[in-house]
C-alpha cells in the first residue's frame, strides 16, 4: 500500500471513529481540540474524579477503592525504590506514576467503540517522552557535574572516537524507541479493533481480541515506566 496512513484514515473515517491525525497547519486552539487532546482531557478528568471519589476520606479500615489504590501507589512505590533508590523516588515518584497511570488509562480507552486512545498519536507520545528524555540528562549534570560527559566517551582516553559516536546514536534513539514503541502497538490496536468492529458490529468483536487489547494496554504502560525507570537510574550512576 502506497499511502498506509492514508488507508487507515479512511477506514476509520468509515467506522466513524476518530482520526488521530489532522491535516498539518492547525491554529492553537485546533490543536487544544485534536482528537488526541480531546481524549487526553477526558483521561485526565476520570483520573481525577475517580481519585478524588475513591480517595476523598481516608480511613484507618480502608475500603475497596482505597484498598485499590493503596496497592496500585504501594507497587510502585517498591519498585521504584529498589530499581532508582529511595531518594530519586521521593523526588520522581509523582512524575512516574502520573505517566504510569495517564498511560494505562489512555491506551484502555480505546477499547471502548467510537472511543480513540490519544496514545495513539505520536504527538503524545513523543511529548511524553521528551520529558523522559530531557529529565534523565538534568538527573545526570545534577548529579555529576560536569562529569556527566564520562557516560558518552567510554572507559579508556583511546576509546573516544569509537565510544561517543556510539553512546550519542544510542541515546538520541530512546526518544524514537520510547514514543514510536508505544504509538506503534496502540496505533495497530486501534486499527485491528477499528477493521473487527467493521466486520462484526461494534458490539460483537472477538472476546479474545478484547483481552489482547487489554493486555496489550497495560503492558505497553508498563514497558513505558519500565524504561523510564531505567533511564533515571543510569543517569544517577557513575561512568564506568
Amino acid at each position: 500500500m502506497e499511502h498506509p496512513i492514508l488507508f487507515i484514515s479512511i477506514i476509520l473515517e468509515k467506522l466513524g471513529l476518530p482520526v488521530p491525525h489532522g491535516p498539518v497547519g492547525h491554529t492553537i486552539l485546533e490543536q487544544l481540540c485534536a482528537p488526541y487532546m480531546t481524549y487526553t482531557w477526558l483521561v485526565m478528568a476520570f483520573l481525577f474524579i475517580v481519585s478524588k471519589l475513591t480517595l476523598g476520606n481516608l480511613e484507618m479500615i480502608p475500603g475497596k477503592g482505597q484498598n485499590f489504590w493503596e496497592i496500585v501507589i504501594g507497587g510502585m512505590d517498591e519498585f521504584f525504590a529498589d530499581n532508582m533508590g529511595r531518594e530519586m523516588t521521593d523526588k520522581f515518584f509523582p512524575m512516574i506514576a502520573t505517566f504510569g497511570l495517564y498511560i494505562a488509562v489512555a491506551n484502555l480507552i480505546g477499547l471502548i467503540p467510537g472511543f480513540m486512545s490519544p496514545t495513539a498519536s505520536i504527538n503524545t507520545t513523543l511529548a511524553l517522552t521528551i520529558i523522559v528524555w530531557v529529565t534523565h540528562h538534568i538527573i545526570g549534570f545534577s548529579t555529576h557535574g560536569i562529569g556527566y560527559y564520562k557516560h558518552f566517551i567510554g572507559p579508556m582516553w583511546w576509546l573516544i572516537p569509537l565510544m561517543l559516536p556510539i553512546e550519542l546514536i544510542s541515546n538520541f534513539a530512546r526518544l524514537l524507541s520510547l514514543s514510536i514503541r508505544l504509538f506503534g502497538n496502540i496505533m495497530a490496536k486501534e486499527t485491528l479493533l477499528g477493521i473487527l468492529f467493521m466486520l462484526a458490529g461494534a458490539f460483537f468483536a472477538p472476546l479474545p481480541i478484547m483481552i489482547l487489547g487489554v493486555l496489550v494496554s497495560l503492558v505497553q504502560a508498563m514497558v513505558f515506566v519500565l524504561l523510564t525507570v531505567v533511564y533515571f537510574g543510569q543517569a544517577k550512576e557513575h561512568a564506568h
